[in-house]
């Protein structure tokens, strides 16, 4: 058996992160590649990625500096990840952002468009650009939605943007389904990351998000672990 046939047949995955540069996604590349898997990690701040290449080894990490708001940087991410590795069995689009300014009326229209860009645009821009790739291997497609895309907030830009985000991921999930591709969209309440200007220890971990993403691309072909809900346990 080839090597790359012995390590697909062992579970090795290719898998790309957006948003790789800290919080979430840099757990999560972190607990991949622990796992066995191999990461492409794009974000706009290369400094952080060369660090996680560093830490993890350029046999494990390739990482690619782009603006995943921007479709053609991302589509070129795509294409090298492709090039280098020969396939692409999940795609993780996590990259995000919130606002400062709370609510509609006093809210911040130019935080809003970039709420948009990162939230929803850069969500469909990963889609569009890796299903092709994913179709071929029957893959994966992962996406960070929030408990505040599943419930209320007076006058929130942020849940709103989040709700676009699990119901896309629900409407995905049928797309993928029809050439037995999967999909999950992870819904996680507070975590503890850098977005915070003070920190939330009592919260959810960025680790506790990672373990949710190796869970469902862990699970066998047959299950489809469409959601993972995840609630601070205090």
């Amino acid at each position: 058996m080839s090597d790359v046939k012995q390590t697909e047949a062992q579970g090795e995955k290719i898998v790309l992160i957006t948003g790789a540069s800290s919080g979430i996604g840099e757990a999560t590349a972190r607990t991949l590649v622990k796992a066995g898997h191999k990461v492409v990690a794009t974000a706009r701040r290369k400094e952080r990625l060369d660090a996680l290449v560093e830490e993890l080894g350029s046999d494990k990490v390739l990482a690619i500096a782009a603006d995943a708001t921007d479709y053609d940087q991302l589509a070129k991410v795509v294409e090298q990840a492709v090039a280098h590795h020969g396939r692409l069995d999940v795609a993780f689009a996590n990259a995000g952002t919130g606002v400062s300014q709370a609510g509609t009326e006093n809210g911040d229209p130019e935080e809003w468009k970039r709420v948009i860009d990162i939230n929803i645009n850069a969500l469909l821009w990963t889609a569009h650009a890796t299903l092709p790739h994913l179709r071929e291997r029957k893959g994966h497609f992962i996406l960070t939605s929030s408990v505040a895309g599943r419930a209320n907030h007076a006058g929130s830009i942020y849940s709103s943007s989040k709700w676009f985000a699990y119901g896309f991921g629900q409407n995905l999930a049928m797309e993928m389904a029809e050439w037995q591709g999967r999909c999950t969209t992870i819904t996680p309440g507070m975590v503890n990351t850098a977005f915070f200007d003070e920190p939330k220890p009592d919260k959810l971990d960025p680790q506790d998000v990672a373990d949710a993403v190796l869970y469902a691309i862990s699970a066998s072909p047959r299950a489809n672990i469409r959601e993972v809900h995840l609630v601070p346990t205090w």
